[in-house]
């Protein structure tokens, strides 16, 4: 079970790095460098994910052109042994502001075409071939996952039973059932278990 995007990420790379997968982790300030990353590794064997974890940008971010350009391939192409991955908390990676919403165009037939920065914004999103999205957990999902972590930690099924209420109270005080939140808990209660 993971923990977070990131995590899910770190489990392909553990899945395949032994039939030749290789990560490059990305930092967004060092996306301008994209051209030349895919230059050095584009003639080597291997099989490569380009990754930028937690990746949002600001306006005026020069990496958000360099990843867009990479991710529509030059005119070289990219290759065919590279994906690249990024995590986010934004759907469109941009913040995105009320004003953008008054350069929609209304037209007479009902529809409505967004401004030109609004579709910009969202265009860089549209470029990811495929997208993973991570819901909030209902209760039982949360419980269970709990319960996974803290057997994980060498935990009863009755030990793990017995912590469903403190599991609730832990992820209400943090406002979230998240896998991270069921995970951070488990580690918590296992820890104070084995302290008696």
């Amino acid at each position: 079970l993971f923990r977070s995007k990131s995590s899910l990420v770190k489990g392909v790379l553990n899945e395949f790095a032994d039939k030749g997968l290789r990560l490059i982790e990305v930092d967004k300030h060092d996306l301008t460098d994209l051209p030349d990353i895919v230059d050095l590794i584009a003639a080597r064997r291997e099989r490569f994910v380009i990754y930028c974890d937690d990746l949002s940008f600001a306006a005026s971010e020069p990496g958000y052109k360099a990843l867009k350009s990479a991710l529509d391939g030059s005119i070289a192409g990219m290759p065919e042994s590279l994906l690249i991955y990024a995590t986010s908390n934004r759907r469109h990676l941009m913040p995105e502001f009320m004003a953008e919403n008054l350069q929609a165009v209304h037209t007479p037939e009902g529809e409505i075409h967004p401004g030109e920065t609004t579709e910009e914004k969202v265009s860089l999103s549209e470029r990811f071939g495929l997208w993973l999205s991570f819901y909030p957990f209902d209760q039982d999902q949360y419980l269970a996952i709990c319960e996974h972590w803290l057997k994980v930690f060498g935990l009863s099924t009755r030990q793990a039973k017995a912590a469903r209420q403190e599991a609730l109270q832990w992820a209400l005080g943090r406002g979230a059932r998240s896998g991270r939140a069921a995970w951070q808990f488990a580690r918590y209660y296992a820890g104070r278990i084995a302290d008696r």
